[in-house]
């Protein structure tokens, strides 16, 4: 429950964070190894972009934040396991079940 409230803090002050500079990244060329070396609140913030993105489009506006952590560590945990494939490929087999 304590890392439940500790992730939902950080992604709401990574929403009022403002950028140190704008920056475009293609999901689809990052190399897992590049993203599992990321700061915690980038991470953060991806994983909650692909639980997002990987939503139905017609899903009630809901997070489940037991779920989005538990996605997001399974990424990262596949990520370790396969540093050189791009992010969005071990995505599609996690955040699509």
């Amino acid at each position: 429950m304590k890392t439940l409230r500790v992730l939902a803090v950080c992604i709401a002050a990574s929403a009022f964070a403002a950028p140190a500079s704008a920056q475009v990244v293609n999901l689809s060329k990052m190399p897992c190894k590049e993203f599992v070396g990321l700061k915690p609140e980038a991470i953060t913030m991806l994983w909650s972009w692909l639980y997002g993105y990987y939503a139905d489009q017609d899903a009630d506006p809901v997070i489940d934040f037991g779920k989005l952590l538990a996605k997001g560590q399974a990424l990262a945990e596949a990520c370790q396991k396969a540093p050189d494939k791009d992010i969005i490929s071990v995505a599609e087999d996690i955040y699509e079940k």
